[in-house]
């Protein structure tokens, strides 16, 4: 059923348990919506401090070189997982942001933009972590719409452009 879903380029599917039924305008745990998620590796060029090490990350990829920013990342974080990756990125801190492309003017339709007071709360990093993050699509202004962490890539690291 998920092959057919992802071949007819369709969201995701509903699934319910056999013996639940619709009831309209109320939720329960028998229904579920399982997104298919299109996925890629991205280098972290910054953070957003949390209360647990790192609230967001901030991510783009390379254009030639240039790093381009594509999203801030927020969802599939644990506090382990935010713990683990503020202690690689604190090590990697630098005055200056990496991406060719920020600030932005604004927000955008999907809230994706960063702009000059977004970019007051950032922390930059040097562009070297390469994550596996997972998406709904690509927006018409560039950016990932729907964005969740899905692990950091150990085995690839950017090298920086010199």
């Amino acid at each position: 059923m998920l092959l057919s879903t992802a071949e007819q380029g369709l969201e995701g599917v509903v699934v319910k348990r056999r013996d639940s039924r619709y009831a309209a305008g109320k939720r329960s745990g028998a229904w579920s919506k399982y997104r298919l998620n299109a996925g890629q590796e991205l280098v972290i060029g910054g953070y957003i401090r949390g209360p647990q090490g790192v609230h967001s990350i901030i991510v783009g990829l390379y254009r030639g070189s240039d790093l381009i920013y594509v999203a801030r990342v927020r969802s599939g974080f644990v506090p382990a997982t935010r713990r683990q990756v503020f202690a690689k990125l604190h090590q990697l801190e630098a005055p200056t942001c990496p991406f060719a492309n920020l600030p932005e003017a604004e927000k955008g339709r999907w809230g994706t933009g960063l702009t000059v007071d977004d970019m007051k709360k950032c922390v930059w990093v040097r562009p070297v972590i390469v994550v596996r993050v997972e998406y709904l699509e690509w927006t018409e202004g560039d950016h990932l719409r729907h964005s969740k962490f899905a692990g950091l890539r150990e085995d690839l690291r950017m090298r920086e452009p010199s």
